[in-house]
């Protein structure tokens, strides 16, 4: 498929079908394809834990979902999905990456880093399966598991402390979906979210607000 294709199909499908299970090969490319997404220090600190077996999603579900009285449609359509694969950032890999010598961070400080990047690159390896999925043929979803349901999430599969859950993903073939209520919003249009060479009206405001200044002064 082409690239430009893959972006413009690419949505959050949330009913799968689940007599169709996702082949073995596509997988692990969607898998391989994570790991190029970029990392700060190609530290590649990132996990990812595969959810194939119905007994594994089930205890994903039973760990990760909100109680049986807050089901939605939503959740219904997305324990169908034949594939679960939960991307993991661990930021003591990007911490010990920038105390090595070319680096030299040696104090490990967490106040260095402008945002958490480990959360970052985890989150662009999630896309990455996205746009596979979509190139394969599938359907995907990037949802969260909600901060409340993080300490069953881990002990159910063991995670280690050190690793963050960023979201999950499921993966399989599409069946009869609905369209969120969230895309009658429409999609915001470039004139509204670019910024070419500075942020224009704000800079406008400040060299007015400046002349009104210079002329109460005299200036």
């Amino acid at each position: 498929m082409e690239f430009a294709d893959v972006v413009r199909r690419r949505r959050m499908v949330r009913r799968y079908d689940p007599d169709r299970p996702v082949p073995a090969e596509v997988v692990q490319r969607l898998l391989s394809h994570a790991t190029r997404a970029p990392s700060a220090g190609f530290a590649q600190g990132w996990a990812f834990l595969v959810l194939e077996a119905a007994g594994d999603r089930e205890r994903f579900w039973t760990a990760a979902s909100p109680p049986a009285g807050a089901r939605t449609r939503w959740l219904d359509g997305m324990r169908t999905a034949p594939l679960i694969i939960v991307p993991l950032s661990d930021k003591s890999a990007y911490l010990d990456r920038y105390a090595e010598s070319d680096k030299g961070w040696t104090d490990r400080d967490e106040a260095r880093w402008a945002v958490p990047y480990w959360h970052v690159d985890t989150g662009m390896a999630a896309l990455l399966m996205l746009l596979t999925a979509v190139d394969e043929g599938l359907g995907a979803c990037f949802f969260g598991i909600p901060p409340q349901r993080l300490d069953a999430f881990r002990a159910a599969f063991g995670v280690p402390a050190g690793h963050t859950p960023v979201g999950a993903v499921s993966v399989g073939y599409r069946a009869a979906d609905h369209r969120s209520a969230s895309l009658a919003r429409g999609r915001r249009s470039l004139d509204e979210v670019v910024h070419r060479g500075t942020w224009g009206a704000t800079v406008e405001a400040a060299q007015v607000s400046a002349g009104a200044r210079n002329v109460a002064d005299g200036g």
